[in-house]
């Protein structure tokens, strides 16, 4: 775990400030009959047109992941491939952008409603929304991860969902994944570690309508929900400072996702 130096959070927060640009192209143009290709298209453009680098494309698996973003529809929790699929009322869409500009890293997520969707996939958003925020609002130097991980999974439990316990947050910074690894629940199973100033950790809770259990599907990459009910994700990539939390994927003006 690299704790990081003010002037190496400055330029994470730049880095954060480009790619909260980026997440703002992809949520200007989430409408129903737009293509996810076309999206994760205009998403490319604008990061390499900034001399920045998609830190998703081609990150090695059974086959290379192929997109700049993930954008992961429905049932799908993460690592959906952009494709020729046409958005419809009454999805969801989770879409997630990982960028490297000057050496630092950012990443962050979003759900996004396509149109009017029922009550069951706004209920889940809020909720997941609300376990990033909780997290936000109760990092601070001192503190044991397992304490904040612990109130997010009873809040998502307490609105009737579930939290996938197979994926992770993580640290980050001159590489997108870093120690520590950063649950968003909390078992004896768990490593708990306590937060520190000049951490910077990626904060992502994935919430689930149904059962917590997920599988991949053939394409090796797009992981979705055992029941195939709907799935919501939000990340910020977040700096501990003396006074707490600082957001790094945020707009210019501190606006964004879990932060009203």
């Amino acid at each position: 775990m690299k704790l990081k130096k003010k002037s190496e959070i400055a330029l994470m927060r730049e880095a954060g400030q480009l790619l909260w640009q980026a997440h703002m192209i992809a949520a200007d143009m989430a409408e129903a009959g737009v293509t996810t290709e076309a999206i994760d298209a205009e998403v490319e453009k604008f990061i390499i047109g900034h001399n920045a680098v998609p830190l998703f494309k081609g990150v090695p698996g059974e086959v290379p992941f192929p997109a700049t973003c993930c954008m992961s529809v429905n049932e799908e929790v993460v690592h959906g491939i952009p494709s020729s699929r046409q958005l419809a009322e009454g999805d969801i869409i989770s879409v997630d952008i990982g960028l490297k500009i000057n050496g630092w890293c950012a990443d962050c997520a979003c759900t996004h409603a396509i149109g009017t969707i029922d009550d069951e996939k706004r209920a889940l958003m809020d909720a997941t929304e609300e376990c990033l925020r909780i997290a936000i609002k109760d990092i601070r130097p001192g503190v044991k991860w397992s304490k904040i991980a612990k109130k997010m999974a009873k809040h998502a439990r307490n609105c009737g969902f579930s939290v996938v316990e197979s994926l992770v947050g993580h640290g980050i910074g001159e590489s997108m994944w870093e120690p520590p690894q950063v649950p968003n629940y909390f078992s004896r199973n768990c490593t708990d570690f306590r937060i520190k100033q000049g951490m910077v950790i990626a904060v992502e809770p994935m919430i689930n309508a149904g059962v917590k259990d997920v599988e991949t599907l053939s394409d090796h990459w797009t992981i979705v929900t055992k029941d195939r009910r709907p799935s919501a994700h939000f990340e910020h990539t977040i700096a501990v400072t003396a006074a707490g939390a600082q957001v790094m994927t945020c707009g210019p003006n501190g606006e964004g996702w879990a932060l009203d």
